[in-house]
């Protein structure tokens, strides 16, 4: 399983962590996401690669942006 975290502006409450969570959820071949409000930052594992372009058409189209995805 591949992991990926990604650093996101614009979340401020349980409920940007929902959308967000969602988001990533739909995206193809992801097995596993946890969400950091504190943080600013979500954790994807993936069963193979993900696309920067995908994930962050994924949280833009939620209303939040990516500023960071690193392979973690």
């Amino acid at each position: 399983m591949l992991t990926y975290e990604i650093a996101i502006e614009g979340m401020s409450c349980q409920g940007c962590v929902k959308h967000v969570t969602e988001a990533l959820e739909g995206l193809p071949g992801v097995q596993a996401v946890e969400v950091a409000l504190a943080e600013n930052r979500a954790r994807v594992g993936a069963a193979g690669e993900i696309p920067r372009a995908l994930i962050e058409s994924a949280i833009d189209e939620a209303g939040y942006k990516v500023v960071a995805v690193h392979p973690a």
